[in-house]
Parts: structure tokens; C-alpha cells; sequence
């Protein structure tokens, strides 16, 4: 982390000044302890926003409703649900999310057309309105509410996924803070499963979208959980300029100060998204360099982190670095065999394409941790590229063969 960025302690999607949540239990999800499950994310004026979505030829009419309004650059509210992803239910589902932001404006005060919507949960279930209507009134807004929030968009997440850091700006501090969710159906391609970014920096619209994809170029879309893609991935970013100061613009002197914070948190998301991978008990980390260009690394990274062979490998703990090897071929990466190099935490077991000798005891032990770090050079050229992962496990065929049952 750069010297222009520190973390705050406990921060979330409202620490940046000006920015409030709060969430409530409707029934949408099953009960237990401390379960929420519709959201509201408030900005005290208008922000600009900027958002990416699921590619998806299936998507929630939550998704189409959203990226419509974000086009306009301009927003303020975010409503959320989980339990009911309200994908799949035909015209219905335009009709519900459109009553959900009308709801929600009514009850915050905003703008209907400066309030976005967000769903997860169930594909193929129309969402019980009736329990919207009756308990989103109880959803009390604060700058406390982010931790509350973040738990309302949970699935089958373990823990609510959640960060911010104060950067320094062109001479000011600024805050940057979001959380995510998702723990399966997790592959992205220019989105992500749910994930909210607020920030008090003035930052200019399209620069806020080129951040924003930026950003994400470098962390949710490098990621995997179990190859999937969601009907309903939505990355959003909302700034307010409420730090005050000049505002960030293309060439700007904060625009890489901003940059390098809205990065940092992303890809502090998008690690605990795949850390916490469905049944997954290790983070793989896959670090591909010497790549003739940063996308070869980048398709190379990825495809050896999703690669299942290479998440049971992990699992396992087995250094069978020839599905690492296979991984990398089939990536469609430029390299030549004869200039690959592979390294299991650090431990070199592979030298020109060819397994070298190694204390195969030292790297089983190596493995037997939490995170796992699998690093790849192909070559001498300067791509280079990190993606995570997470090990396949018997929890993740357990979790999802009774998932609706």
C-alpha cells in the first residue's frame, strides 16, 4: 500500500462523509440470529456514479433498472435485497424493482431517478413485495450502518465483506469505503457479484467510470470462485464530493492518488469474495510475470487460479505443478514451454518447462496454510498479473446440491 493511503479501522461503505446506511430483517431471507436483508445506502446530496454489470444474456430486471439510471450520472440511494435475486420472472420484475426505488425514495427522500436497485439471492422467485412494503420502514439510517449494510446483501457469505482507507488527494484527505458479497457463481467479466464503493473526493463522471474499470481490471475480474457468472453482478461507485477541493478530472494532479485508493479497496473486496469461496478452506494467489503484454498475464493468472484441477491440487495439498502446466496452455497466453518457471510458495519445482528436484515434504508442509501462492514466469517480457482463487472442497458440492432444497 502506498504512502498516501491509510486504512481505517472498522471502516465500510460509510465512512466517507456524507454517506449513511441502515438495514432491516423483511422475511425474505430465512430468520436467525442478526439476519437483515433489505438495505439502504444514502448519500446526503447528489453523487456521481459510475457502475459496471454483469455480461450475462440472463440478467435481473434489478440490473437493467440500475444501469439505465446510472447512464444519467447521477444517483444518491442504493436499495438491497438478498434472498430473491427477482431474475427470470418475466415482466413482473421490472414492474418490483421499479416499486422497490419508488419505496425507497419515498422513504429517504431522494430522487426516484437518482435511486438504484440491487438483488440477490434465488433465481426464478418473484420478489415478495408485501414484505418489502411492510418493513422497509424500518430501516433506519446512520454513518454507523455500513456493518449492517453489508450484512443485508449476504447470500451464503460466511462474513460481511467490508473496507475503507483515507488517501490523500492533491494536498486532502479523502475517504474511500465499500463493501461486497459473494462466495459462489463467482467468475466476473466487467462486474462483480454485489459491490458498493462510496467516496467524499469530487471526482468528474467519466473519470469516476474509468477508475471504476480500472479498478476493476485488476481485482473483481480476477477472481474465481467455481467459474460461474451471476445474473445480477453489479459493481456501482458514488462520489459526493463532500471532502470539498477541486474536483478530480482526466490529467488532474489526484486523479492517480484517487486511482490508486479506489484500487486498493477493490482488491481488498474482491480477495475476501474468493477467500471466502463456498466450502473454501485456502486463498490461491497466482501471480503469472514475464508475460509479452499485461493481458497474457492477466489471461494466464486467471485461467491457472479457476482451473479445478488446480483448486482440488490445492485442496489436496499436492504440488502437482503439471496442472499448473496444463492450466497455463490451454489460457491461450503467447509463451514458449521452455521458458516457463513455476514456484509453489516461493519453492521453485519447475525450471524451463521441466520439473526440477525439490524436498517434496518441505513444499506439502508449504501448503498446509490458509493462503497458498502459486507463481508462474513464461518468459522475460514485462506483462505481469495477479489473480485469486480459492481450493475446491466437498463443502462446495454440498452447499450447492441442496440449495433450494
Amino acid at each position: 500500500m502506498g504512502s498516501v493511503i491509510q486504512l481505517i479501522n472498522n471502516g465500510g461503505v460509510s465512512s466517507a462523509k456524507g454517506f449513511l446506511a441502515g438495514a432491516t430483517y423483511a422475511g425474505i431471507k430465512t430468520a436467525g440470529d442478526d439476519v437483515v436483508d433489505l438495505g439502504i445506502l444514502h448519500s446526503e446530496v447528489p453523487c456521481t456514479v459510475a457502475g459496471t454489470f454483469t455480461q450475462n444474456k440472463v440478467i435481473s430486471p434489478t440490473v437493467a433498472l440500475t444501469k439505465q439510471r446510472v447512464v444519467s450520472g447521477l444517483a444518491s440511494t442504493v436499495v438491497a435485497n438478498s434472498g430473491c435475486a427477482n431474475c427470470a420472472v418475466g415482466e413482473q420484475g421490472l414492474v418490483d424493482a421499479q416499486e422497490m426505488t419508488a419505496l425507497t425514495a419515498s422513504q429517504v427522500g431522494a430522487e426516484v431517478a437518482q435511486t438504484l436497485v440491487a438483488s440477490t439471492g434465488v433465481i426464478g422467485v418473484e420478489m415478495p413485495m408485501a414484505l418489502v412494503r411492510q418493513n422497509i420502514g424500518n430501516v433506519t439510517l446512520s454513518q454507523d450502518g455500513g456493518n449492517t449494510f453489508a450484512r443485508s446483501i449476504m447470500t451464503t457469505d460466511t462474513h460481511p465483506k467490508e473496507t475503507a482507507v483515507s488517501v490523500q488527494v492533491d494536498g486532502r484527505a479523502v475517504t474511500i469505503g465499500g463493501c461486497a458479497k459473494g462466495s459462489g457463481m463467482i467468475h466476473p467479466n466487467m462486474a462483480t457479484m454485489l459491490a458498493f464503493v462510496t467516496t467524499d473526493a469530487p471526482v468528474e463522471k467519466t473519470v469516476l467510470q474509468s477508475s471504476l474499470t480500472n479498478a476493476i481490471n485488476l481485482s473483481f475480474n480476477m477472481i474465481d470462485v467455481d467459474g460461474d457468472q451471476s445474473t445480477n453482478d453489479m459493481v456501482l461507485v458514488l462520489a459526493n464530493g463532500k471532502a470539498g477541493g477541486s474536483g478530480i478530472t482526466d490529467g488532474s494532479k489526484g486523479a492517480d492518488a484517487f486511482q490508486e485508493g479506489l484500487s486498493y479497496v477493490c482488491t481488498e473486496l474482491a480477495k475476501e469474495l474468493a477467500r471466502d469461496g463456498e466450502g473454501a478452506s485456502t486463498l490461491v494467489e497466482v501471480t503469472v510475470s514475464g508475460a509479452k503484454s499485461i493481458d497474457d498475464a492477466r489471461i494466464a493468472a486467471r485461467e491457472i487460479s479457476s482451473s479445478l484441477l488446480v483448486k482440488a491440487m490445492v485442496y489436496g495439498r499436492d504440488p502437482n505443478w503439471g496442472r499448473v502446466m496444463m492450466a497455463l496452455g490451454k489460457s491461450g497466453a503467447d509463451f514458449e514451454e521452455a521458458s516457463v518457471d513455476v514456484y509453489i510458495n516461493g519453492i521453485h519445482i519447475v525450471h524451463q518447462g521441466m520439473g526440477i528436484s525439490y524436498l517434496r515434504d518441505s513444499v506439502v508442509s508449504s501448503m498446509n496454510q490458509d493462503e497458498v501462492h502459486i507463481g508462474v514466469r513464461i518468459g522475460d517480457g514485462p506483462g505481469h498479473a495477479t489473480a485469486w482463487g480459492c481450493d475446491l472442497t466437498e463443502g462446495y458440492v454440498i452447499e450447492n446440491s441442496a440449495y433450494t432444497t
